[in-house]
């Protein structure tokens, strides 16, 4: 028994504070995988990690092993009295001081706690920053502008960037080197600090700080030594990666919110019914309070509190939170209901079976939560490349120097060409390279009714190969409309005069009606001129779930099921019975004098310009299959309609994210679109998640792409621009380290000073940014 429990393991979601890159993701993973018998697996942008432990481990071994990496730690607590939608919340265990994080920035180290609080150190110093850098480059680098001692205002001007903005790098490269790693951080700190100390000296010792002074437009290191600075190179280094910093927290801000959003649909509170039979009183209690077996209350447009089972009452219940399908299911005593779902048209009262973490709802929001975490680690190119670039560039700058004095030449000037390569290798393009594309190609994309989330979209993008198309509101308009009217001669009767009359009828007995198909009906009465309105009913009566009756303009009429009508005693002919047994959509027998006189079709419509949409996608190299959870029949049609060969009908949320890891397992790059919270994990667990607009703000906050243009040629229009973002970041990245590549000999053979290297280093900044803004035209 005790070697049994010696190795059980659990497992728990730890909140990770202070990652800014992959090489924090590695090192994360690496110290707590040095406890025994310890696995993670590290999420940068959700900034979680997953981990399995042994018994014999306690969570404060686990949160010790993250703040020795140099991190902050946090467990989830359990949901609280407000009920599931505040089940994200959280009690936290802060393991650096006053919970601030060592590593990174100030906005990195904030996680979950407060998006804003995350972001507003971050802007107020990018913005100060910028203000005091703007004048400091432009008096070095215009020497009209160069007064009398410009050099000192210059850096009044410079030294509170160079501390204070680029605080954040320094912090972050001190940790990294005090846990033996260099990353990007490292040389932004080198490099700005080397420059920012240099001119320092300069002013101070050398010739720099004399009055009249101004930069000498030389190439080479070979002037006076002593009679330079680069204040402009440090101040616009930090303000330039600061504007970098700012960019790519902004594009990881929706991390985690497609939990909170799922999570929030469940009710506050719920009328929980006390007492006995025939002495029942309603009692509002929290959400937290409800307990398996409890009774309670559900009207007309309120959630259903918890999954159970309807012991009193009928009415019909929106369950398109789930599959996604508009017509609401007709329950009644007996019949299974689930949390968050909406009631209408009649009020029930439920047996509670599963509340809380237990319910449908939360296990969605669980697959969400997992999918999100088992997405592949963003590990940027820049970051990657950063492990083998970084010490190389410092140890070619120690060089550098050494051979300057090796062969005679004065300390000042080996210095001086050290300076210029650690300079012109300072990553502003590097760090640009991909939050400019990103800003561009996402405000193109907001031109155009793209929201995309971040670079490791992109990067799915570019792999995607099959497309998994959910129908209702995506491929569809997601709302019921008429079909058709068919009559008993088996005609198409929308154009015939008994036709006509059994639409006026149905439409009279529903005009009272918000129940989805009613109102297809009265819109489509509407729709074909009748004078219908001005028909008059008496001895109304709706018979819930099944349809109405009642007599107008003297006629006794009934719209509702065929078989209800049936059961009524109206005689179904023979050829509507066969339409019955043929259709595809949502079928509404109308009844008048004691026979079924027309069939009313109701079904939700293809999208205009769906058709092209999918062709769109298969010329860009995709597989389309349509996912729904509607009937075969439905699906089948729409699906032949649009081109698509593969359909996969009546499957839920749980079915759809199995398909997307099957498609996955098989090898395959997928792509979700849909528009539901039953979409939800399915988009998160595929490798480009795709929300159409006007879909539920769960199924976006689980996307990697999110369409406010809700029409389906945005889903092409989408992949595309996301495609040619990509390139651009490719492009940037290629001619960064391109320009550090031909412009490090050069600084290092003494044919660049250190200004030089910085104005440099400013136009490959340039560069990036001129090459980003031609994704205004895709």
């Amino acid at each position: 028994m005790t070697d049994l429990l010696k190795h059980e393991t659990r497992t728990i979601d730890l909140g990770i504070e202070g990652m800014t890159c992959a090489s924090c993701v590695s090192r994360v993973e690496k110290r707590l995988g040095r406890l025994e018998g310890v696995e993670a697996e590290v999420n940068l942008a959700t900034e979680k990690a997953r981990v399995s432990f042994p018994s014999t481990t306690s969570i404060d071994d686990l949160v010790e092993a993250v703040r020795a990496a140099g991190y902050t730690a946090h467990v989830p607590a359990a949901p609280t009295e407000q009920g599931l939608g505040d089940a994200g919340g959280r009690a936290e265990i802060d393991s650096a001081p006053h919970g601030a994080s060592e590593h990174g920035s100030d906005a990195a180290g904030a996680g979950e706690r407060g998006t804003a609080a995350a972001s507003d150190p971050l802007m107020t110093r990018l913005v100060v920053s910028a203000l005091l850098t703007v004048p400091v480059v432009a008096l070095a680098m215009v020497p009209a502008l160069q007064f009398t001692y410009w050099q000192w205002f210059s850096l009044m001007l410079a030294a509170p960037v160079v501390v204070w903005g680029g605080w954040p790098f320094h912090r972050a490269a001190a940790v990294n080197l005090r846990h033996g790693s260099l990353t990007m951080d490292t040389l932004v700190s080198l490099g700005t600090l080397t420059a920012f100390a240099w001119s320092l000296w300069s002013l101070f010792f050398g010739h720099a700080g004399m009055p009249g002074m101004t930069h000498e437009w030389t190439f080479g290191v070979r002037g006076t030594p002593g009679g330079d600075i680069y204040l402009e190179v440090a101040a616009g280094v930090i303000t330039i990666l600061l504007l970098g910093r700012v960019l790519e927290h902004r594009s990881k801000r929706r991390a985690g919110q497609s939990l909170r959003t799922l999570l929030d649909l469940a009710p506050r509170e719920v009328s929980v019914l006390r007492g006995e039979a025939g002495d029942e009183r309603e009692e509002r209690v929290p959400i937290a309070a409800l307990r398996p077996g409890d009774r309670f209350v559900v009207r007309p447009g309120e959630r259903i509190a918890a999954d159970g089972i309807v012991v009193r009452g009928e009415a019909g219940v929106d369950e398109s939170m789930l599959t996604g399908e508009p017509a609401p299911v007709d329950v009644a005593p007996g019949v299974s209901v689930t949390a968050a779902t909406i009631v209408h048209g009649g009020s029930l009262v439920v047996a509670a079976e599963r509340v809380g973490t237990d319910t449908r709802l939360a296990q969605i929001a669980r697959l969400v939560e997992d999918a999100q975490l088992g997405k592949s680690r963003a590990q940027r190119l820049a970051d990657r490349i950063s492990a083998v670039f970084v010490p190389i560039v410092i140890a070619l700058a120690v060089a550098t120097a050494i051979v300057w004095v090796a062969t005679g030449s004065p300390v000042e000037q080996a210095i001086t060409a050290a300076v210029a390569v650690l300079v012109i290798a300072c990553p502003c393009a590097l760090g640009l390279a991909t939050p400019m594309a990103i800003l561009v190609g996402t405000g193109r994309g907001a031109e155009r009714g793209i929201l995309i989330t971040g670079p490791e979209a992109l990067d799915r993008a570019g792999d995607v190969d099959t497309i998994l198309l959910d129908k209702t509101g995506t491929l569809t308009t997601g709302r019921m409309s008429l079909a058709g009217v068919t009559t008993a001669d088996g005609a198409d009767g929308t154009d015939r005069v008994e036709g006509v009359a059994a639409l006026d009828l149905a439409a009279a007995l529903e005009r009272g009606s918000e129940h989805p198909v009613a109102r297809a009906i009265v819109d489509g009465a509407d729709a074909s001129g009748s004078t219908w309105r001005g028909m008059q009913v008496h001895g109304f009566r709706a018979h819930a779930g099944l349809g109405v009756t009642g007599v107008v303009d003297g006629v006794d009429a009934a719209a509702g099921r065929p078989a209800f009508l049936v059961e009524l005693g109206y005689r179904m002919p023979a050829a509507l019975e066969a339409r019955a047994a043929a259709s595809d959509h949502t079928l509404v027998a109308v009844g008048a004098a004691g026979a079924v006189r027309a069939l009313i079709e109701v079904g939700d419509r293809v999208r205009d310009g769906a058709r092209d949409a999918v062709d769109r996608l298969r010329a860009l190299g995709l597989r389309p299959a349509l996912v729904t959870g509607d009937a075969e029949r439905p699906a089948a049609r729409v699906a032949a309609a649009l081109g698509i060969d593969e359909v996969h009908a009546g499957v839920s949320p749980e079915g759809k994210l199995a398909i997307v890891r099957r498609e996955q397992a098989e090898g395959r790059r997928v792509a979700m679109v849909g528009d539901g919270v039953n979409d939800a994990a399915a988009l998160a667990a595929s490798d480009l998640g795709i929300a159409m607009g006007g879909g539920t703000d769960a199924a976006a906050s689980a996307s990697d792409l999110a369409l406010t243009r809700d029409e389906p040629g945005a889903i092409a229009d989408a992949i595309s621009l996301a495609r040619a973002t990509l390139r651009t970041i490719k492009g940037n990245l290629f001619w960064a380290f391109a320009y550090n590549v031909a412009a490090i000999p050069l600084a290092a053979a003494g044919f660049l000073n250190p200004m030089i290297a910085g104005a440099a280093m400013a136009f490959s900044s340039v560069f990036v940014v001129l090459n980003s803004l031609r994704l205004r035209r895709a």
